[in-house]
C-alpha cells in the first residue's frame, strides 16, 4: 500500500510568547510603557509607547509610537546597546508629567543611565513635530517641541544623529534598542480619530513658552 503524502501545515504566527509574559509581568515606574503585543509586520514582540509614557531596554524588541505634532526622543548608548523612546506633546507644564519635554527627556535619560548607560555614550534620534491639522497650524506646537528637543540635547551634548521632523506628516516610529536603529513611515492625512483627539489635547494645553538663549530607515 503506498504511503500516505502528509502535506505539512503552516504553523499560525506566534501571537503569544514566553518573553510578552514577562514583559507584561515585570514591575513598573510610573509613565513606563505597559502595552506589549506581537508584531506581524515585523515578527517580533513590540512595546507602544503613548503620550506621556517611555520606555527603555536592551533587548531585541520594537519600540512603536504614532506622532503628530508630539515629538518622540530615542536615545541610544552606542557601546552598551541599551535605547529608550519618549513621547511627549508640550514642551513645558506644570506638575511631573511625561506629557511635558521638559520631564520626559530627563525621565528617559536618568532611567537609561540607572539601566547601565553612559551618558557620554549616548545619541539622540528625533521625530515628529507635525502640523497634521491645518486649523492648528497657528499654534506651532510642533514647532515648539521640536525647537525644545533640539535645545535640550544641545544644551546635554547629546548628538542628534538622524531626526525626521515638521512638515506635514503623521508618522508611525520603530526603534529597535539594542541596535539603534529607528524606521520612520510618514502618514497620509489622518483620519485616526486618537491621533485626532491627542492633537486638539496638545492644543487646548498649549501655552507661550519663554525663549532659551546615523540614518533613519522609512518603511
Amino acid at each position: 500500500m503506498a504511503t500516505p503524502i502528509v502535506t505539512p501545515v503552516a504553523s499560525a504566527p506566534l501571537t503569544r510568547s514566553a518573553r510578552l509574559d514577562r514583559l507584561r509581568a515585570a514591575p513598573r515606574v510610573p509613565g513606563e510603557a505597559s502595552f506589549f503585543f506581537w508584531d506581524a509586520n515585523f515578527r517580533n514582540d513590540a512595546v507602544k509607547v503613548l503620550p506621556g509614557e517611555f520606555y527603555v531596554s536592551d533587548e531585541d524588541l520594537l519600540i512603536v509610537t504614532t506622532l503628530g505634532s508630539c515629538i518622540a526622543a530615542c536615545l541610544w548608548d552606542r557601546e552598551r546597546h541599551i535605547g529608550g523612546m519618549n513621547h511627549f506633546m508640550l514642551p513645558e507644564g506644570s506638575g511631573d508629567s511625561g506629557r511635558y519635554g521638559s520631564y520626559a527627556m530627563e525621565l528617559l535619560i536618568n532611567t537609561m543611565l540607572k539601566r547601565g548607560a553612559s551618558r557620554s555614550m549616548l545619541e539622540a534620534k528625533v521625530f515628529g513635530g507635525g502640523s497634521v491639522i491645518s486649523s492648528m497650524t497657528s499654534i506651532n506646537v510642533g514647532e515648539r517641541n521640536t525647537q525644545f528637543v533640539m535645545d535640550y540635547l544641545r544644551t546635554e551634548r547629546i548628538p542628534v544623529v538622524s531626526k525626521d521632523v515638521l512638515d506635514v506628516y503623521a508618522r508611525k516610529v520603530c526603534f529597535l534598542p539594542a541596535s539603534g536603529k529607528a524606521l520612520v513611515k510618514r502618514l497620509a492625512t489622518t483620519s485616526d480619530s486618537a491621533l485626532i483627539a491627542q492633537e486638539r489635547a496638545a492644543a487646548e494645553k498649549a501655552a507661550p513658552v519663554a525663549k532659551t538663549g546615523g540614518t533613519v530607515d522609512l518603511f
